[in-house]
């Protein structure tokens, strides 16, 4: 299927010239004040795992490869594989740890991700947009510091370092962005 390249996002798999599959790793539209308008797209082929940087007009048309999007719930880790089940039809895939890369570090058991299916084969992911993590290790609060001074870092459950406000404290489960890992706000549990 035929798309303009400026609507490309990250996680979308695109056929090349190549006849090979790429994962979109980010795309990036920039909008001179002269010139044409140009989308930056970096991918990795799925077959072998090289990454490749293409640059685009906007308007120009990308092969878009058709997935098949499906909500799996993560089970567990096996090795570099982790075992996912379709809420659906209870069959279970076991995506490499290349495919889930970096994010890996967010699954949690049960946790629903939506996995991209390509011929049968695990091909992307998309984790849920926030998780809640509990704070493992942190420095406490300095008496007078007030709400607006700057972020103290903290570890979390998962081993992931994050700056917090200074009012968290050692055992307080906090929610985090997936994408970045970035504090969002208090757990209200």
């Amino acid at each position: 299927m035929k798309v303009i390249a400026s609507s490309i996002r990250k996680g979308n798999i695109i056929e090349r010239d190549d006849g090979q599959l790429y994962v979109v790793l980010s795309a990036e539209s920039f909008h001179p004040g002269k010139g044409t308008p140009t989308t930056q797209i970096d991918m990795r082929r799925l077959s072998d795992g090289v990454k490749v940087s293409d640059r685009y007009k906007t308007t120009e048309q990308v092969e878009r490869a058709y997935v098949e999007d499906a909500n799996f719930n993560y089970l567990y880790q096996d090795g570099d594989h982790y075992t996912f089940m379709n809420a659906d039809t209870y069959d279970q895939v076991s995506v490499s740890a290349d495919v889930i890369g970096d994010q890996a570090v967010y699954l949690q058991e049960g946790m629903t991700c939506i996995l991209s299916v390509f011929n049968g084969i695990p091909v992307g992911i998309q984790f849920p947009p926030r998780v809640t993590l509990e704070v493992v290790e942190t420095e406490p609060a300095m008496k007078g510091q007030t709400a607006s001074s700057s972020y103290k870092p903290a570890k979390l459950s998962n081993g992931v370092r994050t700056m917090v406000p200074p009012h968290i404290q050692t055992g307080t489960r906090i929610i985090v962005q997936t994408e970045d890992g970035s504090y969002v706000e208090r757990a209200k549990d």
